[in-house]
């Protein structure tokens, strides 16, 4: 598989907000090679090794206060990295990443609201399936 590369869906009404925290499409993209997942948020960063992958899914129709900017979440302890309310990629990590407060909040999930969220949903999938066959497990 080769690197791919998906940007952020920035919903108009927010893009002067984000533009404030440095959250803008130059600074803000997510990365995906067979060894590294690496998600950018102006200066908020994520990489793990795909091998971290566990699941992944698409979900819909947020609200802004909840959605918008870099967020942590105090009922999951999820992370996201938000541009738009519309749709997002939650990722679920084996081993909890670093994303919002340095090391001292590690988060078990991720959502990236992306331009095109079905398409890094196949993605990660297809990274998890590669490694679930690669440990000689049943797929």
């Amino acid at each position: 598989m080769t690197s791919q590369r998906f940007t952020f869906a920035f919903e108009p009404r927010f893009r002067r907000l984000l533009g404030v925290i440095g959250v803008r499409p130059d600074t803000a993209w997510v990365t995906i090679d067979d060894t590294w997942f690496t998600a950018r948020f102006g200066r908020f960063r994520v990489r793990t090794p795909v091998a971290n992958l566990a699941d992944v899914m698409i979900t819909r129709d947020y609200r802004w206060y909840t959605a918008i900017g870099p967020r942590g979440s105090f009922a999951d302890r999820g992370a996201t990295f938000g541009t738009t309310t519309r749709a997002g990629v939650c990722v679920c990590f084996h081993e909890p990443v670093t994303a919002l407060a340095g090391r001292l909040v590690r988060h078990p999930g991720l959502t990236l609201t992306v331009e095109d969220p079905e398409a890094l949903a196949a993605a990660i999938q297809a990274r998890i399936d590669a490694a679930t066959t690669d440990d000689g497990a049943e797929t």
